[in-house]
Protein backbone atom coordinates (compact mmCIF):
# COMPACT_ATOMS: atom_id res chain seq x y z
CA UNK A 1 0.00 0.00 0.00
CA UNK A 2 1.10 3.55 -0.64
CA UNK A 3 -0.16 6.95 0.44
CA UNK A 4 -1.39 9.40 -2.16
CA UNK A 5 -2.54 12.96 -1.67
CA UNK A 6 -5.40 14.13 -3.87
CA UNK A 7 -5.00 17.92 -3.94
CA UNK A 8 -8.10 19.90 -4.90
CA UNK A 9 -7.30 22.87 -7.14
CA UNK A 10 -9.99 25.26 -8.26
CA UNK A 11 -10.31 28.35 -10.38
CA UNK A 12 -12.30 31.44 -9.51
CA UNK A 13 -15.04 30.13 -11.81
CA UNK A 14 -15.12 26.56 -10.47
CA UNK A 15 -15.02 27.83 -6.87
CA UNK A 16 -17.94 30.18 -7.58
CA UNK A 17 -19.89 27.31 -9.19
CA UNK A 18 -19.29 25.12 -6.14
CA UNK A 19 -20.40 27.88 -3.76
CA UNK A 20 -23.58 28.47 -5.80
CA UNK A 21 -24.88 25.04 -4.76
CA UNK A 22 -22.82 24.37 -1.64
CA UNK A 23 -25.50 22.26 0.09
CA UNK A 24 -25.66 19.77 -2.79
CA UNK A 25 -21.86 19.71 -3.02
CA UNK A 26 -21.49 19.01 0.69
CA UNK A 27 -24.02 16.16 0.51
CA UNK A 28 -22.23 14.62 -2.46
CA UNK A 29 -18.83 15.09 -0.83
CA UNK A 30 -20.00 13.45 2.41
CA UNK A 31 -21.21 10.42 0.40
CA UNK A 32 -17.87 10.27 -1.42
CA UNK A 33 -15.98 10.39 1.89
CA UNK A 34 -18.20 7.60 3.26
CA UNK A 35 -17.44 5.48 0.17
CA UNK A 36 -13.68 5.94 0.63
CA UNK A 37 -13.99 5.20 4.34
CA UNK A 38 -16.04 2.06 3.68
CA UNK A 39 -13.43 0.94 1.12
CA UNK A 40 -10.76 1.38 3.81
CA UNK A 41 -8.61 3.81 1.78
CA UNK A 42 -9.31 7.16 3.48
CA UNK A 43 -6.71 8.43 5.95
CA UNK A 44 -7.75 12.11 6.04
CA UNK A 45 -9.92 14.64 4.23
CA UNK A 46 -9.83 18.37 4.88
CA UNK A 47 -10.91 21.57 3.21
CA UNK A 48 -8.97 24.77 3.67
CA UNK A 49 -10.11 28.27 4.58
CA UNK A 50 -10.13 30.95 1.90
CA UNK A 51 -6.74 32.28 0.74
CA UNK A 52 -7.38 35.72 2.22
CA UNK A 53 -7.31 34.14 5.70
CA UNK A 54 -3.82 32.70 5.22
CA UNK A 55 -0.28 33.99 5.26
CA UNK A 56 2.85 33.07 3.35
CA UNK A 57 6.25 32.74 5.00
CA UNK A 58 8.86 33.32 2.30
CA UNK A 59 12.48 32.27 2.68
CA UNK A 60 14.58 34.37 0.36
CA UNK A 61 16.89 36.38 2.55
CA UNK A 62 18.37 36.28 6.00
CA UNK A 63 15.03 36.69 7.72
CA UNK A 64 11.78 34.99 6.62
CA UNK A 65 9.19 37.46 5.30
CA UNK A 66 5.54 37.01 6.26
CA UNK A 67 2.83 38.34 3.95
CA UNK A 68 -0.95 38.15 4.23
CA UNK A 69 -3.19 36.69 1.53
CA UNK A 70 -4.73 36.83 -0.93
CA UNK A 71 -2.00 35.66 -3.25
CA UNK A 72 -1.27 36.00 -6.97
CA UNK A 73 -2.95 33.46 -9.16
CA UNK A 74 -5.77 31.59 -7.44
CA UNK A 75 -5.26 28.69 -9.86
CA UNK A 76 -1.97 28.03 -8.06
CA UNK A 77 -3.69 27.49 -4.71
CA UNK A 78 -5.38 24.41 -3.39
CA UNK A 79 -8.58 24.29 -1.41
CA UNK A 80 -8.36 20.96 0.33
CA UNK A 81 -7.17 17.39 0.10
CA UNK A 82 -7.89 13.72 0.55
CA UNK A 83 -5.11 11.47 1.87
CA UNK A 84 -5.55 7.88 0.71
CA UNK A 85 -3.77 4.60 1.39
CA UNK A 86 -4.15 2.61 -1.82
CA UNK A 87 -2.41 -0.19 -3.68
CA UNK A 88 -1.26 1.86 -6.66
CA UNK A 89 -1.10 5.21 -8.38
CA UNK A 90 -3.78 4.00 -10.76
CA UNK A 91 -6.13 3.31 -7.84
CA UNK A 92 -5.46 6.82 -6.52
CA UNK A 93 -6.27 8.21 -9.98
CA UNK A 94 -9.51 6.24 -10.09
CA UNK A 95 -10.57 7.77 -6.75
CA UNK A 96 -9.49 11.23 -7.99
CA UNK A 97 -11.74 10.86 -11.04
CA UNK A 98 -14.70 10.43 -8.65
CA UNK A 99 -14.07 13.54 -6.50
CA UNK A 100 -17.12 15.82 -6.59
CA UNK A 101 -15.81 18.92 -8.38
CA UNK A 102 -17.11 21.73 -10.57
CA UNK A 103 -16.07 22.08 -14.22
CA UNK A 104 -12.65 23.71 -14.43
CA UNK A 105 -11.41 22.26 -11.13
CA UNK A 106 -8.40 19.94 -11.06
CA UNK A 107 -7.25 17.16 -8.76
CA UNK A 108 -3.49 16.74 -8.47
CA UNK A 109 -2.43 13.21 -7.43
CA UNK A 110 0.88 13.01 -5.56
CA UNK A 111 2.48 10.04 -3.79
CA UNK A 112 3.55 10.61 -0.20
CA UNK A 113 6.88 8.80 0.29
CA UNK A 114 7.27 6.76 3.46
CA UNK A 115 9.75 7.61 6.20
CA UNK A 116 11.85 4.66 5.02
CA UNK A 117 12.38 6.47 1.72
CA UNK A 118 14.44 9.37 3.09
CA UNK A 119 17.45 9.87 0.83
CA UNK A 120 20.77 8.69 2.33
CA UNK A 121 22.51 11.41 4.29
CA UNK A 122 19.31 13.44 4.79
CA UNK A 123 18.56 12.07 8.23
Amino acid sequence: MAKYLLIMRGTDESNAAMMADIDALMTTTRRFIEEMDKAGVLLAAEGLDTPDEGVVVEFGGETPVVSDGPYGETKELFGGFFLLDVASKQEAVEWAKRVPAAPGAKIEVRRVPGSDEVPPGAE
